[in-house]
């Protein structure tokens, strides 16, 4: 039997690039599994029902390495669960090196296997650049003011009469926040702003 398996990481993400690349080995419909999550993990409902219909000398079908996951060791790890366990045959479809059919003798699986690691330490590293640019890229736009999450509420009327006589200790914390109707630690959270803002 011929299966194919597409992932896309977020429900926002168009799959139709993976089914068309499918189609065109002719994977029949049916036999398309999808799952639209995460590739942290292998916790993914088609892909674990995928595996359990695979059957020795079935052959799989993916687009890319990263459709079966980012993790490095994760990656090797079902490669082998898949080609060794199940004994089926995968081709990765964007590197022709990565067709388990081809070069079944000793030389052919360990030059698949040497592959097999450099692809999935480059999709795991790729994964980290991301994640690092991303966090760089945070850094930078708060340096420049930018900032992120909901917009504030607007302070209530009185806040700012409220604080004052709550920095000169007239009142509690306790007793200013209930004049604003918020709760003592939005008081106190909202007042370190309030201080950046009177300066």
């Amino acid at each position: 039997m011929i299966y194919g398996y597409v992932r896309v990481s977020t429900r926002e993400q168009n799959e139709e690039r993976q089914i068309i690349a499918l189609r065109a080995v002719s994977v029949p419909e049916e036999n398309i599994f999808l799952d639209k999550q995460s590739g942290k993990d292998f916790q993914r409902p088609q892909y674990q029902k995928l595996v359990k219909k695979l059957k020795p000398d079935d052959l799989l079908y993916i687009k890319s390495i990263d459709r079966l996951g980012r993790n490095y060791g994760e990656i090797l790890e079902q490669w082998r669960l898949l080609t060794k366990g199940r004994r089926v045959d995968i081709v990765v479809l964007d590197m022709p090196l990565l067709d388990t059919r081809r070069g079944k003798d000793l030389m052919g699986t360990f030059l698949s296997d040497i592959v097999l690691q450099v692809l999935s330490f480059v999709a795991e590293n790729e994964r980290t650049s991301i994640r690092q640019r991303q966090a760089e890229g945070i850094a930078a736009a708060k340096a420049r003011g930018v900032r992120f999450g909901r917009p504030s509420r607007p302070l209530p009327e009185g806040y700012s009469s409220a604080y004052r006589r709550w920095k000169a200790g007239a009142i509690s914390g306790a007793a200013a926040a209930r004049e604003c109707g918020m709760p003592l630690s939005t008081f106190r959270y909202r007042a370190a702003g309030f201080e950046d803002a009177q300066r």
